[in-house]
């Protein structure tokens, strides 16, 4: 049986209309920018930085979507919420266990501890979530895992509300910044998250790419069924991807739990959708799409939040999805991805 491909239908309005209408929302969002940057310089370099400091973290909880899904054509929601669990492990091992009240270059070896042991949770969950449930259903129709991932969603968030765990209130943790302010930003707050986060990204380009288990997991994506015939071990390769997941979200867990100095059952629903629509932006299942993806939302909800001729935080999630409906009606794909095919 002979097999032909054929492109997802998409919104067409023809390529001059489209190319227009392309360089005029582009050019109104320059517009913005640099109006926001000549009527405040101070306002603006403050929301830039909260932006980067926030997108940073959308990125690395988005790799975590993207590669599992770039892999198994899976939307974990379940990410998110182990994202959250992450961040209250963190805050357990800072704060109660090693006793930090305030943050700065001191606490290296404390954030040192609180990174591999959040880092190893997150990879322990997420590797036993796939053995357990994800893999006995991979021949499944798509909807089974997708409303499996769901369902540890809420059991992930059920035990976060346990009083012995979190509770279901907001939980405020007595740790205090110290150092240099820059515009309202702490220096040693962005310096941490960066210094963490753009290590942990490349470090997971440089695995994707040039390692064997990176072809190895390229090979799986292509093609399972014909990775299985090379010797590939396709069960051990989506494990180990699952474990890079999990271990992105520990890393992004103490990171945000540092940035924010608290930790609720419900963090993961909001940050996770929006680390989910990071990767979408940038192309679901690429990994630079995703960095570009959360870093661009997050200096457009800074700048919406915090700039001179922004619409302020409740139009925040408004705007950002906004964006999204657009960039999906005229690209489908996404801004890094390529157009799907499907079989017929």
């Amino acid at each position: 049986m002979t097999t032909a491909t054929k492109r997802v239908p998409r919104v067409r309005l023809g390529p001059v209309v489209e190319r227009i209408l392309g360089y005029v929302i582009l050019g109104a969002a320059v517009i913005w920018v640099l109006a926001n940057a000549i009527a405040n310089p101070d306002r603006f370099l403050g929301s830039v930085l909260v932006g980067l400091q926030n997108g940073m973290l959308y990125a690395l909880v988005a790799l975590g979507y993207t590669m599992v899904y770039g892999i198994i054509e899976l939307i974990n929601f379940a990410h998110g919420d182990l994202f959250m669990l992450s961040t209250i492990v963190a805050a357990a091992v800072m704060v109660s266990v090693m006793g930090v009240g305030q943050l700065g270059v001191s606490t290296f070896l404390p954030l040192l501890v609180a990174m591999v042991v959040c880092m190893a949770f997150g990879a322990l969950v997420n590797v036993s979530a796939e053995f357990f449930a994800y893999r006995r259903l991979r021949t499944a129709p798509k909807l089974a895992p997708l409303m499996t991932a769901v369902g540890l969603s809420f059991v992930f968030r059920g035990f976060a509300q346990q009083d012995y765990i979190n509770g279901s209130a907001q939980k405020n943790w007595p740790v205090t910044w110290g150092g240099p302010i820059l515009e309202g930003v702490y220096v040693y707050k962005i310096v941490l998250i960066a210094a963490v986060t753009i290590p942990l990204l490349l470090a997971m380009t440089y695995i994707v790419t040039r390692t064997k288990m990176g072809k190895a997991m390229r090979a799986v994506a292509q093609d399972q069924d014909g990775a299985r015939l090379m010797g590939i071990n396709v069960n051990g390769t989506i494990s180990f991807v699952f474990m890079l997941g999990g271990a992105l979200a520990g890393a992004a867990g103490v990171l945000y739990f540092l940035a924010q100095t608290q930790t609720y059952y419900d963090t993961g629903t909001q940050l996770g959708l929006i680390a989910f629509t990071a990767a979408v932006l940038g192309g679901i299942g690429n990994l630079s799409g995703a960095v570009v993806g959360g870093l661009a939302i997050g200096l457009v909800q800074a700048l919406n939040e915090g700039g001179t001729y922004g619409l302020g935080s409740n139009w925040s999630q408004s705007v950002v999805f906004l964006i999204l409906i657009v960039l999906m009606v005229f690209k489908p794909e996404g801004i890094f991805g390529r157009p799907t095919t499907e079989k017929v």
